[in-house]
């Protein structure tokens, strides 16, 4: 497909080119840039605690300094392993000025998974809380795997006084007790220093800035090697998009920086824009809504099921989300029906976007003025390449006929880390990333994704996709969360399947859901299994709704 055979260049907002000049940069030159503009704007708001743009630079310095005394070097993997706060920005930050790799870790993790991801990605320094949550998992993988050091800070000495104190009184028990040893290091000492770290070059296109591990396209859990020009990418290409004025709006951070939809989308592209970040250590509504109230952020990047619970909130008319503009959805498809409701109840604007651990993440977004189609993960980003290729036959598809989404673009990754065979599969042709997704492009350039290859539901030789069938029965106004997936049946080869968490207070069966589908889905699509439920679905660590792991509840796995 050539340049001029790209329909989408003719949809880009007029302030917006496809050719635009994508820079490959260091990471931390977002934040110094930032820091020299914008260094007495505020940065940082974490339950109150509020850091400027110079206050999170200098704790950058003075921590890079710190590691790289206790024997941090270029190339070595270093671990996070913390909720949204202020050190997870600053830890970030400093690995990258001293061209260390870092690892996310989800604070979720079981024992296994940890020992396996520690060893896999060859991480020797991992850094988190004095939190029990945290500290209780990780401290004993220092006696039984790789890892050499732990570097331990004060989760109090985040909070702002009066909740400092008050945390140590009322919630005591869940700080860990951290013993004296030489592969222990504090944090606070750590960044006792000038800040005069030794600088590193480092090559924006070679040097990997991250290793993401995702379940990928391919299977077991693998670290995406990410470098720092795949990363600076993105994060330059989201800015554009977004197009708002540097140094005026405020992120809501409650999806987790651990997770790459955050690590873009919140934290790479605040520092970019030198936004404010509001920021919980993880995602909880009530306090989600109150945040809004009262702290006014206008960007509020979520995933579907965050967006879909607000809708739902019982006593949603008692708070005022108008400071809301901008909404970004990402990490599971958007049906419809959540995105007109919460566009309606907040008056904000809801894009959606897509894109893999693999792109860094964004490949494509609905743009923020001009066509925003519903149901569409819009179009591709600057300097981004989608093609829809036949799965079977390799050959590209015409506009409208089902294919893979494949992408080429500065935000893909080098590769996964001491995986050749997922190379092979996932990278081809030199760099063009097979995402797995089945998608159509429709006359205007902009995409729509029908389902993943790995979740299409084949019965009787008949290709359902779970997506569409979700789309239907969330237009039913008793329904508040669907996931639909194939079971395996010995007549039909598989059998549609759906679960369902009916409203509060709302009453629906079977029967009636079939009726009310009857003129919406094909006979083939219709489900012949309903499952209601009165408890939420189960989700994912960043709050999608998991097909995985309903079909291994269901399966007993």
């Amino acid at each position: 497909m050539t340049q001029t055979q790209h329909p989408w260049i003719d949809q880009y907002p007029e302030d917006i080119s496809w050719n635009a000049d994508v820079p490959a940069a260091p990471v931390a030159r977002f934040l110094d840039e930032t820091a020299a503009k914008y260094g007495d704007k505020p940065a940082f708001d974490f339950l109150g605690a509020k850091q400027t743009w110079q206050e999170i630079d200098i704790a950058t310095k003075k921590f890079a300094k710190g590691l790289q005394e206790n024997g941090v070097k270029k190339g070595d993997k270093v671990g996070i392993f913390l909720p949204n706060c202020p050190l997870f920005l600053i830890a970030y930050y400093a690995l990258m000025r001293i061209g260390a790799t870092a690892v996310n870790y989800n604070p979720l993790y079981a024992k296994a998974e940890l020992e396996n991801m520690i060893e896999d990605s060859e991480t020797e320094t991992i850094i988190t809380a004095d939190l029990e949550i945290l500290f209780g998992k990780i401290e004993p993988m220092l006696s039984h795997t790789r890892l050499k050091q732990l570097v331990v800070a004060s989760f109090t000495d985040m909070l702002p006084f009066p909740k400092s104190l008050l945390f140590k009184l009322i919630k005591g028990k869940e700080l860990a007790n951290i013993p004296e040893t030489r592969r222990i290091l504090r944090y606070e000492a750590l960044i006792d220093n000038d800040g005069t770290y030794e600088q590193v070059d480092i090559n924006p296109h070679e040097d990997i800035a991250l290793y993401q591990y995702t379940g990928g396209t391919t299977g077991l859990p693998k670290g995406a090697m990410l470098t720092h020009a795949n990363i600076s990418a993105n994060a330059e290409q989201a800015s554009m998009w977004l197009g708002c004025a540097d140094g005026e709006e405020k992120m809501l951070g409650v999806i987790p920086f651990f997770h790459v939809f955050a690590m873009t989308a919140v934290m790479n592209m605040a520092v970019r824009k030198a936004m404010e970040i509001i920021a919980l250590p993880r995602f909880e509504l009530d306090q989600t809504l109150k945040l809004i109230q009262t702290k006014k952020p206008t960007i509020f990047p979520a995933v579907p099921a965050i967006y879909n619970g607000i809708n739902n909130h019982k006593k949603l008319k008692n708070f005022d989300l108008s400071s809301l503009k901008f909404c970004i959805s990402g990490g599971a498809p958007l049906p419809v029906e959540v995105k007109k409701k919460f566009e309606s109840k907040t008056g904000a604007v809801v894009v959606e976007g897509y894109g893999l651990t693999e792109s860094s993440p964004v490949l494509c977004c609905n743009p923020r003025e001009g066509k925003n189609k519903a149901g569409s993960i819009g179009l591709p980003f600057p300097q981004t390449i989608i093609e829809i290729i036949d799965h079977e036959t390799g050959k590209h598809v015409g506009v409208g006929e089902r294919g893979e989404l494949c992408a080429r673009g500065p935000q893909v990754m080098k590769g996964y880390w001491k995986r050749p065979e997922d190379n092979e599969k996932t990278l081809r042709d030199g760099d063009r990333l097979h995402t797995g997704d089945i998608a159509v492009m429709d006359e205007d350039g902009y995409f729509f994704i029908v389902d993943r290859i790995k979740d299409m539901i084949i019965t009787n030789g008949y290709n359902v996709y779970p997506r569409n069938v979700e789309e239907a029965i969330y237009l039913h106004p008793s329904v508040e969360e669907c996931i639909v997936a194939g079971l395996p049946d010995k007549q039909r080869g598989e059998i549609v399947k759906a679960w369902i968490k009916k409203k509060d207070g709302r009453e629906l069966t079977a029967e009636d859901l079939k009726k009310f589908l009857s003129d919406k889905i094909s006979t083939m699509e219709m489900p012949k299994r309903i499952e209601f439920r009165n408890d939420p679905l189960p989700k994912t660590m960043i709050g999608k709704l998991s097909r995985k792991d309903i079909v291994a509840e269901e399966l007993g796995k």
